[in-house]
């Protein structure tokens, strides 16, 4: 049970990675149309407004198109074979199951108690997607649907079919038994979601009526469930369903943006939901201080190497709000320290809500300059630097109290381990050791940032299949921001976190059957390398 919700924990985060390019395009576009910003060039009705109008409604597709994205999205994760068929396959089946719900609703909304004639987007629980007008389920309906689907598919795909009938197998078969099931799916939805609905209002004040130590407890949890790849399940549905705010807070706030440039009332009275977005405060402020925290601890003859190491993944916390490269550098030696570090950062965004620093502040520095410091710095520049000065003290915190827990109880953090136990055996060491040819060039292949040739690609993604017990082993495979997420049949045949360490990656834990290799941001290249030798066709 635990494999496949990670795995579908996973497969949620595929459509959240367009959110970076997304969120440029709509913060750039909403400075660039802000008169009280730009001044008399952004009016209303010039050429420079009505080009980066343009812009801005290309740049608002992610967050308008957000059901239909995770629908077509998560069978890249969970499909077990064919998942672009699959996808395709989600894609109609979704559309089918919405035209069902609208034609229901057409017929006999008032017998359902819907009001079916409200405009879209509102209270009322009525939405637009691609075009169709539906009961507004967000992303959990979209979920529900291609899930169905993707069970379908993992049964039906292969189903053998008399020859005179092949031209319905496949994804055509898939669908032919989707467009079966979405009906009486249709009709249990028009029956149970709008009392569902009315559940989701009475949750939603209670949300925001928790105030501050909502906030905390909500990131304090989201920095726990990190090491099981469940955080994903708990913060999605704020972010991007419908549960605090009308189609989700990101796609909320990004529609907000226009009003809270042009108002100089405080942020957290012009959008008091957007505060469970907090998560980014510790990717900013934290993880400098960790990292300055186990440079000063280690010893004084391996700062150097220890500090050619901190730096890109620090910078990569920094700048991409991408932190497992640095968290899962201590998790597995001092656990301990993990869980001070999800306090602390409960703590960092509690304090930000309390002074009234509230917006979207779940990524790192590039997403938070787009919807946040660029196009609203003019009108709230004064609560950005009350943030900075809270984040700033924040680094000083985290670093004295991580520096002291190290020395105290002498965790073996890096730099900090005798010769032996931080040595890293060599991949030729590793080979010779299980009878394996050796690599051409001796060479650590995965290294994020060296640049590879496809030989090299193909050397490094044979070798992580070689550590994970060889293609017979495994038994699936997806990937998360930075991470593998492997299924694999016998964990005793997976290698030791050191030799993944040794052919490139930044290591591996193993729970059960289902592996994480930490690969780094290039996770996705490499899954597909990785594929490609499993002889996987997408």
């Amino acid at each position: 049970m635990m494999k496949a919700i990670q795995r579908f924990g996973g497969a949620l985060f595929t459509p959240a990675m367009l959110f970076a390019f997304a969120g440029v395009v709509v913060g750039l576009g909403t400075l660039f149309t802000t008169e009280s910003i730009m001044g008399p060039i952004a009016a209303a009705g010039t050429t420079w407004t009505k080009c980066w109008t343009v812009i801005l409604d290309g740049g608002w597709t992610v967050f308008n198109q957000l059901p239909l994205l995770f629908a077509v999205a998560l069978p890249i994760g969970l499909a077990k074979k064919q998942a672009g068929r699959c996808c395709l396959e989600a894609f109609v089946a979704y559309l089918t199951f919405n035209y069902f719900v609208s034609s229901i609703l057409s017929a006999w909304a008032p017998e359902l108690g819907v009001d079916f004639s409200a405009s879209a987007g509102t209270a009322e629980g009525i939405a637009t997607i691609a075009g169709i007008r539906t009961l507004d389920m967000g992303i959990a309906g979209a979920l529900l649907i291609s899930g169905v689907v993707i069970a379908l598919h993992n049964r039906f795909f292969d189903t053998r079919l008399p020859e005179w009938l092949g031209v319905f197998s496949g994804s055509t078969f898939v669908y032919m038994v989707s467009f079966i099931v979405m009906l009486p799916i249709a009709v249990v939805v028009v029956l149970v979601w709008p009392k569902v609905q009315v559940g989701m209002h009475v949750f939603q004040q209670v949300i925001l009526d928790a105030g501050t130590a909502g906030v905390g407890i909500f990131v304090f949890l989201e920095r726990v469930l990190i090491p099981f790849g469940l955080h994903h399940l708990l913060y999605a549905p704020f972010y991007y369903d419908n549960v605090i705010v009308q189609g989700g807070i990101y796609a909320a706030w990004a529609n907000a943006l226009p009003g809270l440039a042009a108002s100089t009332r405080p942020l957290a009275e012009l959008a008091p939901w957007a505060s469970l977005t907090a998560t980014g405060w510790s990717k900013l402020f934290g993880i400098p201080g960790i990292a300055a925290a186990f440079y000063a601890t280690a010893r004084p003859e391996r700062r150097k190497r220890l500090l050619a190491l901190l730096v890109p993944v620090t910078l990569t916390s920094v700048l991409c709000g991408v932190t497992e490269p640095i968290e899962y550098t201590f998790l597995f030696v001092a656990p301990q320290l993990f869980v001070v570090h999800a306090a602390l950062a409960a703590g960092l965004s509690m304090t930000m809500n309390a002074f009234g620093v509230v917006g979207v502040f779940s990524g790192g520095l590039i997403e938070m300059s787009s919807l946040d410091f660029l196009p609203l710095s003019a009108t709230h520049g004064q609560t950005y630097l009350v943030a900075l000065a809270i984040g700033l003290c924040f680094t000083v915190i985290y670093f004295l109290v991580f520096r002291f827990l190290i020395l105290h109880f002498d965790f073996k953090t890096p730099g900090r381990a005798s010769d032996e136990e931080v040595r890293l055996h060599t991949q030729d060491e590793y080979r010779d050791a299980h009878g394996m040819p050796r690599a051409q060039d001796g060479k650590r292949l995965g290294v994020e940032g060296e640049k590879l040739d496809a030989h090299q690609e193909d050397a490094y993604a044979l070798r992580l299949v070689e550590l994970l017990g060889g293609a017979e082993n495994i038994e699936g495979i997806t990937s998360c921001a930075t991470r593998l997420r492997v299924d694999v049949r016998n964990p005793e045949k997976v290698a030791e976190s050191d030799a993944f360490v040794d052919a490139g990656a930044r290591g591996a834990v193993c729970t059960g059957r289902a592996v994480q290799v930490i690969v780094g941001l290039n996770v996705t290249q490499v899954a597909e390398r990785v594929e490609k030798v499993l002889g996987i066709d997408g």
